[in-house]
């Protein structure tokens, strides 16, 4: 009995089976039609809610806006943007905001591309690109102040303009002599930043120089002796000045010494004739002039120092702050970079190498192309960044300077919040910035469903 009841469960049990899963599937069939849309616009509806009030409302408020005068209560049309293109600062901001897309998210695209190709061939690779990267913790406001600092005018406090000066003056050694200036009875007269006094062969020419500090008196200036007469054109040029005071004005004191290395220059019918410098007791000779000259002291005696250039200043003003741009995010696209040469099949570039390609035409003709979709997310991501650029222009150029360094986010601001008040303008400038934007983006959306399809 026990075989025959076995034997009825084991018949019996492989048929409950589709009757559970056939009755599973009628309850399922037997759900009201609309059931599954419902649930779907439970979750999704709160996301259209934030979206359209967030989003959406803002956008067409502000078109709406952007038809109105500067209160945002008199229709005015397309008045706004008129006046916007037809404006300077406008046109100068979409000009700084053309110059952003072309330069920053290329050289920044470069810059990563490089940066993780090379960290891969170094130790300690992964330090490497966390150095690199920390800009990306640092805000903009903080990037600012920073840049600031090294761009400061004064080599003594900008790192910049002192690594210039450093270099420069290793291949041009200022003068000593910058802000010294002969006496003012000495009968020299200035001209073109040099200075020039008539004289003739045989009679010496004193020059007393004063204003010159004794830290800045070369090392090997000896003590000046008065010019003795000769033939030729000759006399002394020394520092008019006696420690402690004392002494006699226009005079060579005891303790006076020369100012060596000074050119002198003998000029005749405005054409230089001759040219020496003096020694180290402060004279010079021509001894082979004769009859009268015009004695002059070159410009470049007293030709001030180099001090690096004016970063922020107009000219330069917007290169600055794209420079400091690119130190930021430069390792944000080195990281993503390095991402793509991860999952990049190996086997490529050993067939190539095996081939006997260099490691350039590796790099060129394997790993670019197998990088290249990376490289396009870096490139459209950045490139809708630089277009919204704001915080960095507005903190790190100065007040003086942020006519010549404004983009269009930073004169939409001004325009609206700060100075003119004009609302209808500033959203004008609002849609502007929008339809700049919107390309990137809708490329970048079709590209990521490429990429999902």
């Amino acid at each position: 009995m026990a075989h025959a009841s076995e034997s009825v469960l084991d018949d019996r049990a492989p048929a409950a089976a589709p009757a559970r899963g056939g009755s599973d599937a009628k309850r399922r069939n037997q759900r009201p039609p609309g059931e599954g849309r419902l649930i779907a616009l439970l979750f999704l509806g709160p996301a259209a809610l934030m979206l359209a009030v967030l989003v959406c409302y803002p956008i067409v408020n502000t078109v709406w806006l952007s038809l109105h005068g500067a209160n945002g209560s008199q229709f005015v049309g397309i008045d706004n943007y008129i006046t916007m293109f037809t404006t300077s600062e406008t046109r100068r901001a979409i000009t700084n905001n053309v110059i952003w897309v072309v330069v920053a998210p290329t050289i920044v695209t470069v810059l990563g591309l490089l940066f993780a190709v090379l960290t891969e061939r170094v130790r300690r690779a992964s330090a490497i690109k966390l150095i690199l990267f920390m800009p990306m913790a640092i805000s903009f406001l903080a990037a600012s102040v920073t840049f600031r600092l090294v761009y400061d005018e004064n080599p003594e406090r900008g790192a910049l303009n002192a690594v210039i000066v450093g270099v420069h003056d290793i291949f041009a050694p200022p003068s000593p002599y910058f802000g010294a200036n002969p006496r003012e009875n000495a009968g020299l007269t200035p001209v073109d930043g040099g200075y020039t006094t008539n004289a003739t062969a045989g009679t010496p020419v004193n020059v007393p120089i004063v204003g010159l500090p004794a830290d800045r008196v070369p090392a090997d200036a000896a003590i000046a002796t008065p010019a003795e007469s000769g033939s030729g054109l000759r006399g002394v040029v020394w520092l008019d000045f006696t420690r402690g005071g004392g002494g006699k004005s226009g005079a060579i004191d005891p303790t006076e010494r020369g100012l060596p290395g000074m050119e002198v220059e003998a000029v005749r019918d405005g054409a230089v004739v001759a040219t020496t410098t003096t020694d180290a007791t402060g004279h010079f000779a021509f001894p082979d002039l004769t009859g009268a000259y015009t004695l002059r002291l070159a410009a470049s005696n007293f030709a001030a120092p180099f001090n690096g250039l004016t970063w922020l200043g107009p000219g330069l003003i917007t290169p600055a702050v794209i420079g400091a741009y690119i130190w930021i995010w430069a390792g944000f696209a080195m990281v993503l970079i390095s991402a793509g040469l991860a999952a990049m099949p190996r086997e490529a570039l050993e067939a190539a190498r095996v081939d006997g390609a260099t490691e350039w035409q590796v790099f060129r003709r394997v790993t670019i192309p197998l990088v290249r979709p990376v490289l396009v997310v870096v490139l459209v991501t950045l490139t809708i960044n630089v277009l919204k650029i704001f915080d960095l222009v507005y903190v790190l150029a100065p007040e003086s300077s942020q006519d010549d360094a404004t983009v269009v986010a930073l004169e939409m601001y001004r325009v609206a919040f700060s100075g003119r008040q004009d609302t209808g303008l500033g959203s004008a400038l609002a849609v502007l910035l929008f339809l700049l934007v919107l390309p990137a983006m809708l490329f970048n959306i079709r590209r990521l469903r490429r990429d999902q399809s």
